[in-house]
């Protein structure tokens, strides 16, 4: 008798146990390890509360300048899947990330690794660089965030690796892309509408980094501050740019808020023309905390520009 008491106290504790623990698995989520903010906003917009979401970079921070510290190896050595960019932006450390996380699921050629960059068309891809042309990129230009059309194709493609990932939310997934792509859709009519004026508008760029907003909104980019990608221009530089710009009579500078902006600044003072530092990705300022309020921000701050310019 006490035997059989004892055995169904038993079973009835492994019955609770296992009944407290299935919300929890109802719950699991997945682990979602992005390189840079954008895909850290879109990702959590298509997942909801079935990813957590980490982000490796902050806006003011250089991408390209990242170290792969133990902070983020710790994050890597769980993910499920990790979404970059691509095009050799995260080259210098990613890998390194990759390698010591000891996780195999976010390695290349893997279904918890994403690179966003395959899912649009990349710009001036190099066909011989060498280490005399700066920080270049062999794979083309790295910066399709800027382009809000480049958005659609990468969120079909971070659902589609949900769904194969986690199954289970499929419908849920899906749901949320179709919410997405219907509500970014009008976002972009809506921004081209206000961005009209800005075709032909003739711009400087401090680093060449935004290549896809520019072919996206007709801006005429005239020429870069930086001789050497990375580098910032030296005072003789600066000045045959000034003595250009006399000819040229572009109306901005351009900037990503990452930079040492001294050489944007300096040119604007000079040349008498608005000086623009962009938010570039989501939390790049206090007006740009979401991907539809970084649109928001850079184009009424182009536009403040046109009509400052």
């Amino acid at each position: 008798m006490k035997s059989t008491r004892m055995m169904r106290q038993w079973c009835a504790t492994v019955v609770v146990v296992l009944f407290c623990a299935l919300p929890q698995i109802s719950r699991a989520e997945l682990n979602v390890f992005a390189t840079v903010p954008e895909w850290g906003a879109l990702a959590q917009m298509l997942g909801t509360d079935k990813v957590k979401v980490f982000v490796a970079t902050t806006a003011q921070q250089d991408p390209h300048q990242i170290q792969a510290r133990p902070s983020l190896l710790a994050r890597a050595r769980t993910a499920d899947l990790l979404i970059a960019t691509g095009a050799d932006l995260e080259v210098g450390w990613l890998p390194v990330l990759q390698r010591d996380s000891g996780n195999p699921k976010i390695m290349p050629g893997q279904l918890g690794m994403l690179e966003a960059s395959r899912y649009v068309q990349v710009l001036d891809i190099l066909s011989a660089p060498d280490r005399s042309m700066g920080h270049v990129h062999a794979f083309g230009n790295p910066h399709i965030q800027t382009d809000a059309r480049n958005f659609i194709p990468i969120a079909r493609a971070i659902t589609e690796r949900l769904t194969i990932l986690d199954p289970t939310h499929t419908l849920h997934y899906q749901a949320q892309l179709k919410i997405f792509i219907e509500t970014w859709s009008k976002n972009i009519e809506r921004w081209q509408t206000q961005a009209r004026p800005l075709a032909g508008i003739k711009i400087w760029v401090q680093h060449d980094a935004f290549r896809y907003m520019n072919e996206w909104l007709g801006l005429e980019q005239v020429g870069v501050l930086e001789s050497v990608p990375g580098v910032d221009p030296s005072a003789a530089q600066l000045s045959a740019i000034l003595k250009k710009q006399s000819e040229i009579n572009a109306r901005m500078v351009l900037a990503p808020v990452y930079l040492n902006q001294n050489a944007t600044k300096w040119l604007g003072e000079k040349a008498k023309i608005p000086a623009v530092m962009l938010p570039f990705t989501v939390g790049g300022n206090a007006d740009s905390r979401t991907l539809e309020s970084l649109f928001d921000d850079t184009i009424r701050r182009l536009m403040d520009a046109l009509s400052r310019g």
